[in-house]
């Protein structure tokens, strides 16, 4: 009876699995008529994701912060794909993109939008840094989005499309000081309250969580650190000390070293909540997310702030254990 009923259980579970496997794999219809715009393609997983969709044959608009980003992408794509400057942080920019992408894609609407721009200096423990610091990083990375995505949204709800959201497992689990993980852990809230708005508008919303990736965004990291740090007041150099300092960058020197380099991890799972016909509300790239920041983000906080800071170096005022 017991048996019986485990493989009555394991019969459900293998339905469940399999039925999940075909509806991810059925994909949406015409889409080499339907466009797509992408902030940030300068570099990084911009630039990959607007590459790999131009391969497919989507009608991409892709979104560079620099003239000089623009010209090298077209010439890495075909002449179907069109490039424009935007300036997230300007509602002034944003509102003459929304214009000239309103201009390509006419009646059809924007079927996806995919808000990638991002940057993650300055990074450092948040004793280190000023409000302007934090605010440097959140208007870019959330204020920008949110006023990319209002601007776009008319044009997205006409096709019925997707906005796709570029958070990060920084999002679920904040590592380090500035303004990067308060400004994914807002994309997150952002992309929940959208998603449940949008729903009745046939408009679906999904959010990519990589971790552990590199990309230009983290490649200056050791930079910014030297800068922050020889600001920082005398008082508070005192209680972490040189050695504090550092051991910090030796910290972060390690994470690059041994980050993951294969972008497509991540843009492939953009690729699905573009075209998929049932793209998954959250993305998690790559096996290190999936197997440790994930199931550490749902562990007792006592027990991941022990697991997350036990490799921390220690400040040169820090109490005695």
């Amino acid at each position: 009876m017991v048996s019986a009923m485990w493989l009555y259980l394991a019969a459900l579970v293998g339905l469940y699995f399999l039925r999940r496997w075909y509806r991810e794999r059925q994909t949406v219809e015409n889409l080499t008529e339907k466009h797509v715009f992408i902030t940030g393609c300068d570099s990084g997983f911009g630039n990959q994701l607007t590459r790999q969709l131009d391969a497919q044959g989507l009608r991409v608009l892709a979104a560079c912060l620099t003239q000089k980003g623009a010209e090298q992408l077209e010439k890495a794509t075909s002449e179907g794909l069109k490039t424009t400057i935007l300036d997230v942080t300007s509602t002034e920019s944003i509102a003459a993109v929304t214009k000239w992408v309103k201009g390509c894609v006419r009646s059809k609407g924007l079927w996806g939008l995919v808000n990638n721009a991002g940057i993650a200096i300055p990074t450092a423990p948040n004793e280190w840094l000023t409000k302007d610091d934090f605010a440097k990083v959140i208007n870019v990375n959330l204020l920008g989005m949110i006023d990319v995505t209002l601007h776009m949204l008319p044009l997205v709800r006409r096709a019925r499309g997707r906005v796709v959201n570029m958070s990060s497992l920084m999002g679920r689990l904040a590592l380090c000081g500035g303004g990067y993980s308060p400004s994914k852990y807002g994309i997150e809230a952002f992309s929940d309250s959208l998603r449940r708005e949008l729903q009745p508008f046939g408009v679906l919303v999904s959010l990519i969580e990589p971790g552990g990736f590199i990309t230009p965004i983290v490649s200056c990291m050791e930079e910014s650190f030297q800068n922050v740090w020889s600001r920082v007041p005398s008082n508070i150099k005192e209680s972490y000390g040189q050695k504090y300092f550092e051991a910090f960058c030796k910290l972060f020197q390690d994470i690059i070293k041994t980050g993951n380099r294969n972008l497509h991890l991540v843009t492939d799972c953009v690729e699905h909540a573009l075209t998929s016909c049932y793209p998954c509300t959250r993305y998690s790239a790559g096996w290190f997310a999936k197997l440790f920041f994930i199931p550490l983000s749902y562990f007792p906080t006592s027990i991941a702030d022990h697991i997350l800071i036990r490799s921390w170096p220690k400040p040169a005022q820090a109490m005695e254990d």
